[in-house]
This record gives C-alpha cells, sequence and structure tokens, in this order.
C-alpha cells in the first residue's frame, strides 16, 4: 500500500497539507434517441425518457452522475462547466424520477440503486459510447461503483466521492433528522423547490429516506458491499474530512474493498467539497482521468 501526499490551495484560503492519497455484454432494451439540442435531449431508456446533456469535442467520455433526488446539470455543473472539452466529452443526465426526467413520478424501490446503473449505462450505449468513465457523487457515486461492478467491459475509470457502501441505524438517524424540508436553511432548499415545487420535494425527500431505509432492513445494511470486490477499473475516491452526510468509515471501507482503488481524503472538504472547491477538484479528477494507470 502507496501513500502521496498532495498540498492543495482553497479558492477561499489555503487548505493545510493534511490532504492524503492512498493506493490501498449486456442485453438492451429497444432505446431511441431524440433530436440532440444545445439545452438537452430526452432519450428513450427501458421505457422512460430520461432527459440529459451533453459537451465537449475529446475522444474520452465521461459521465458525470448527481446525488440523490438531484439532477445532472444542477449537481454537476462544476464539472460539467469546468472539466477540459477538448480532451472529453460529458455526459450527464436526471435520474428517472428527477429533475426533467419525470413523468414518471420517482419511487424507491429495493433496487433503485441498481436500476439506476442500469438506466445510466443504457444511456450511454444509446449515445454510442461503448468505453467510458464515470464521476459519481453521494448517491451518483453508489450508482458507479454498481455500473463498475456490473459492466466492467465499458466502464473505463471510476471517481467517486460522498457516497455510502453500506446503510447503518446511525446514517438513518442522521437522514431522518432532515425528513422535514422546512427546517432546511432557505439555501439548501431553495433550488430543490424551484425545481420540483415545495410539496413535491417534501414527498420525494421522504420517499428517499424510506427507500434507504428499507434497504438497510431488507439488505442487512448492505448497498453496494458486495460490487466493490467486483471492480477491476483503476479507482479513486475522494472524500472531506468535515463531511457531515457520510462518516469517514464509507471511504475507507471502498479503498480497503476496490483492488488497487486509491483515496484521497480533503482536509477541509464538506459533503459537496467538488462545488465549494471545484477547481481543485476537476484539477485531480483529470490528473486521475488522464493517467496511464490501467490496474
Amino acid at each position: 500500500m502507496t501513500s502521496y501526499l498532495f498540498r492543495l490551495s482553497a479558492r477561499c484560503g489555503a487548505v493545510p497539507p493534511k490532504t492524503i492519497l492512498q493506493s490501498c455484454g449486456r442485453t438492451l432494451q429497444t432505446i431511441t434517441a431524440r433530436k440532440w439540442s444545445s439545452e438537452g435531449s430526452k432519450v428513450a431508456v427501458n421505457g422512460v425518457h430520461l432527459h440529459c446533456d451533453q459537451t465537449g469535442k475529446g475522444n474520452h467520455p465521461v459521465l458525470l452522475l448527481p446525488g440523490a433526488v438531484g439532477s445532472g446539470i444542477r449537481d454537476m455543473e462544476p464539472q460539467y462547466k469546468g472539466l477540459d472539452k477538448d480532451k472529453y466529452k460529458l455526459v450527464t443526465f436526471d435520474p428517472r424520477g428527477y429533475g426533467k426526467s419525470r413523468p414518471p413520478e420517482r419511487d424507491f424501490p429495493l433496487d433503485f440503486y441498481r436500476r439506476d446503473a442500469k438506466d445510466a449505462a443504457d444511456l450511454m450505449a444509446v449515445l454510442g459510447h461503448d468505453r467510458y468513465s464515470v464521476l459519481g457523487w453521494s448517491d451518483g457515486g453508489i450508482i458507479g461503483i454498481i455500473m463498475a461492478a456490473t459492466y466492467p467491459d465499458h466502464v473505463q475509470k471510476l471517481l467517486v466521492w460522498g457516497g455510502n457502501a453500506y446503510f447503518t441505524e446511525k446514517d438513518i438517524q442522521a437522514y431522518e433528522a432532515t425528513r422535514d424540508i422546512s427546517k432546511w436553511s432557505k439555501r439548501m432548499r431553495a433550488p430543490m423547490e424551484e425545481m420540483y415545487g415545495a410539496e413535491n420535494f417534501q414527498k420525494l425527500w421522504s420517499g428517499w429516506i424510506d427507500g434507504v431505509q428499507n434497504i438497510m432492513v431488507e439488505n442487512r445494511t448492505d448497498v453496494c458491499m458486495d460490487d466493490c470486490r467486483k471492480i477491476t477499473c483503476p479507482t479513486l475516491i475522494i472524500h472531506g474530512e468535515k463531511d457531515a452526510m457520510v462518516p469517514s468509515e464509507h471511504p475507507l471501507y471502498l479503498n480497503q474493498n476496490i483492488r488497487g482503488s486509491r483515496l484521497l481524503m480533503m482536509a477541509e472538504g464538506k459533503h459537496n467539497l467538488h462545488m465549494r472547491y471545484a477547481e481543485e477538484f476537476n484539477k485531480h479528477a483529470e490528473i486521475f482521468l488522464d493517467s496511464s494507470n490501467t490496474s
């Protein structure tokens, strides 16, 4: 196990040099694409129409996966706009029932993460991307892990941050504390209420909490633990030491169970570190994506 020390400088002040990098043929349903536009398009995948956006002219496709109840452009805007478009073809989308991928209204069956992973893989297929890298935040990190384990011939590299390997009673208690969205700060609540409306957002968020609680009970906490051990592509895990939503035990578990993975701990990072420290995050993402490491 090899360790690397990085010094990061944040846009709003220096980050202490505590940031440590530790090494540690699917069958598609009929899918068709509508005419592409600069404002995104709807693509028919697995019986639903997914809103997606694509930019860049590079020959390295990169799929950007948003977090829980989020949308691609809103959640991944710093990467969609900031990553080098001469090197990458950037794709992001709203998972079914989220953002502009409505209808249908979102539901949360026991396998909803795996359903999202299949939707994402099939979307990339219809867009003509056979080999691509995946960047996933929060729930998008879980989906990315499942994709890398399930579609190893298609996922070239994997970068995840702020994602869980499992759900515990402690995690559920933390989510329950956020169930009532009226107690959220206006800054955190406003974008979601703008996208869904206050009543619909409350219903959606409560549905997500109920969904992950069902996974904890029925799957005995496992959400993607077994998938980690199946991943063979180069994997980078980034985690903020001040992430209040996802304890550091999760990235440590991922690092220990994804063969050859590396872990980057950002001393000042919180759950939204890719937004707060977008320049630094994108820099490390590009170093990882451009590296010749294939193990």
